[in-house]
């Protein structure tokens, strides 16, 4: 039973899921990665629920920093224990993944090295689709970054879905090589090889795709933009002061936006209130986050102001809605819309590819950073480079480190130049290698002049995206299958 476990069979469970939690971004350190997997394969349903609600809880702690939501019409007294509720919320939800994958692994024979294939498989699968949900979450296909670009560049290849099934793989390896140390077999010193052998394959291929996507492509189309990162508080960006603050530091880059000659000047998501127009006639494009009306809808977008003009002419809205701050199910049939301070907003298309007579590209906001399928999708119908809108305030610092991961894990996976503009941080340049070239200081006030290059052309990820993995599942799911009919035969 359960509940008869040993006091060690918990530790280890909650040690292992900790560990884990550490080991992703910003830290981003594969081996502790993979030695914190070996108690997730060895010890069980139960003790992997555990280990995915702590992985959970310690990396995504960030939560915590949504209090005081008092600014938005929540009661003081109740903030605290809100933050604390959706924090723990997303710890249970990640036990109840964590523990079902887990108990299907162990119907299926955990020891088994078609069922190591499938589960690493289905567990990379499943991280896509939860990027594509209503939730925010780094998973194990971001925990290469920063640490291990040469794990990470299989991304190129396989996606973040691949790079989580090869860690998963590695972490299964290990456990099965200490299982053979501590029972003293013969093999274990063949594991060891095996599991050395594989190590070392993952990492030099990785670094072959590095340097040949390089040398394949060196260059590009040169683009030079200016990112504002403006820095005003979300809890009082719609005071009086702070308006006339953010009004005089856009007029001030769109005057150094002229003198530099580049080509656009990008601002951050929520930068302008809705119907806001630019404080003078712009000589340059520029591309900002704010909000417009589609008919009766409220929505949150990238806003694109042609040079000459003073009003927007095109936007690409907001697809994934943040759950409770900018949506709830069913929010229209009640009066309440959510915590957001603009009101309850709507989804746009899902498509993040938005169209300029200069050249299409890939737009994110906010938290579509996660989702690495829309802007291969984006590549695949002609997006030269990338870009990442974002408002991460008021979250800590650990947010905006996970999230520049995000954005080199992004890069790489298609090959492409990444810019983020950020209310607070992080504003960067990130390179088609997954390399941040230029960075704003966090939480403060200024003014990037970002280089880049335009590219084209697709990696493996941005031309097939999932199918290798889905093959992967499907042959493994043979193969398991094939076996079983020969044991009952």
């Amino acid at each position: 039973m359960v509940c008869n476990r040993p006091l060690w069979w918990w530790c280890a469970a909650l040690a292992g899921g900790a560990l884990a939690g550490v080991a992703l971004p910003p830290l981003g350190c594969p081996p502790l990665l993979w030695l914190a997997l070996v108690p997730l394969w060895g010890l069980g349903p139960a003790a992997a629920g555990l280990w995915g609600a702590m992985a959970v809880l310690v990396s995504h702690r960030w939560l915590l920093w949504l209090h005081p939501l008092d600014w938005v019409g929540v009661p003081l007294p109740l903030s605290l224990p809100l933050c604390v509720l959706l924090w723990a919320g997303c710890g249970l939800l990640a036990a109840a993944l964590v523990g079902g994958w887990r108990w299907l692994v162990q119907r299926l024979g955990a020891e088994r090295w078609p069922v190591a294939l499938f589960a690493a498989a289905l567990w990379g699968l499943v991280e896509v689709l939860l990027a594509r949900g209503p939730l925010f979450w780094i998973g194990l296909g971001a925990s290469a970054l920063p640490g291990d670009r040469p794990l990470a560049a299989w991304a190129t290849w396989l996606g973040a879905g691949g790079v989580a099934t090869l860690q998963l793989l590695i972490g299964w390896g290990l456990w099965r090589l200490w299982l053979a140390v501590r029972g003293r077999r013969r093999q274990a010193w063949r594991l060891g090889l095996l599991w050395l052998a594989l190590v070392v394959a993952v990492q030099g291929l990785g670094w072959w795709r590095l340097e040949r996507a390089e040398r394949l492509q060196p260059g590009g189309e040169p683009l030079e933009l200016l990112v504002l990162q403006p820095a005003i508080p979300t809890r009082r960006k719609f005071e009086f002061d702070q308006q006339q603050t953010l009004l005089r530091r856009l007029d001030a880059a769109l005057g150094q936006a002229e003198r530099l000659g580049v080509q656009a000047l990008l601002l951050p998501e929520g930068a302008l209130p809705l119907g806001q127009e630019l404080p003078q006639v712009a000589s340059v494009q520029v591309l900002s986050g704010g909000f417009r009306q589609q008919d009766t809808q409220l929505r949150s977008a990238l806003l694109l102001f042609p040079a000459g003009e003073q009003r927007h002419t095109a936007a690409l809205d907001k697809h994934r809605l943040v759950p409770l701050g900018e949506w709830i199910p069913g929010g229209e049939l009640f009066a309440w819309a959510g915590l957001s301070a603009v009101g309850g907003l709507n989804p746009g298309a899902p498509s993040r590819l938005l169209a300029r007579p200069q050249g299409p590209l890939g737009v994110v906001i906010c938290y579509e950073l996660a989702d690495g399928t829309a802007l291969a999708a984006a590549t695949r119908d002609g997006a030269g480079w990338l870009l990442a809108s974002a408002n991460l305030d008021p979250y800590p610092l650990l947010l905006q480190q996970q999230f520049r991961a995000l954005a080199q894990l992004r890069a790489l996976e298609v090959n492409r130049w990444l810019v983020s503009a950020a209310n607070t941080g992080p504003s960067l340049v990130v390179d088609g290698a997954g390399v941040v070239r230029q960075q704003l200081a966090p939480f403060e006030s200024g003014e990037l002049l970002a280089r880049l290059q335009v590219r084209q052309g697709l990696t493996g990820y941005g031309r097939w995206g999932e199918l290798p993995l889905l093959l992967l599942l499907a042959g493994s799911g043979t193969w398991i299958w094939r076996e079983s009919k020969v044991r009952q035969s």
